[in-house]
């Protein structure tokens, strides 16, 4: 009795061990941090981060993950749009496209986007449902490179990530400063003392601005 009670203990202190080192081993978003249990590392690009808790429902967590890509694609199409645009010295400033008048009128518009983002969007969605992935029109996943991989499916995700968060960097720096990312930039670089206390404190005058 002693014997089993000696090896029981054993295999479960052997266990603890086991689990213990392989927790230690995974990369989270904050070191020396304890993931949720719900996130156990085994979805790309999990790093036990998730402070709403969004992931308990074990239902819903893999469409967030897909509405996680969604998103960070767009950003990252954004963000290199911007870019490109201040590059390149298009105007107008990215921030006042929406009210620049073009050749087709919003109202011309509307009913096009409608349409075709509607009709991708629903075929989106039913890939998704038969496939468990995001695609494009009929194919899912959506890889005419063929470079779909896990190790590609975690710098994607690092990269949507990296691009929301640009994102929202620009678009606040819109706001306050009224410049783009790369003129914010040297502006700040010749002269330090346009930085982020500057404009806070001169908002009005900046909001009045066109």
């Amino acid at each position: 009795m002693a014997m089993i009670l000696k090896n029981a203990v054993g295999s479960k202190l052997a266990s603890c061990r086991s689990v213990q080192a392989k927790a230690s081993d995974r990369t989270l978003w904050l070191p020396d941090s304890v993931a949720p249990k719900h996130l156990d590392g085994s979805m790309v690009g999990d790093f036990g981060f998730d402070p709403l808790g969004l992931g308990q429902d074990a239902g819903r967590v893999k469409w967030y993950q897909e509405a996680e890509k969604t998103n960070g694609r767009w950003a990252m199409i954004a963000v290199a749009g911007i870019l490109g645009q201040e590059v390149l010295g298009v105007d107008p400033k990215w921030y006042l496209a929406g009210a620049k008048e073009y050749d087709l009128p919003v109202s011309a518009q509307l009913p096009i986007l409608f349409a075709v983002l509607g009709l991708l969007e629903t075929k989106r969605l039913q890939g998704y449902k038969e496939t468990g992935t995001s695609g494009f029109l009929n194919s899912f996943p959506f890889d005419p490179a063929g470079m779909n991989s896990p190790t590609m499916a975690l710098k994607e995700i690092k990269n949507g990530r990296l691009a929301m968060i640009a994102f929202v960097g620009f678009a606040v720096q819109a706001v306050a400063t009224r410049t783009g990312p790369i003129e914010g930039l040297t502006t700040h670089l010749g002269d330090p003392s346009k930085n982020i206390t500057y404009y806070v404190t001169h908002l009005p005058e900046t909001l009045a601005q066109a």
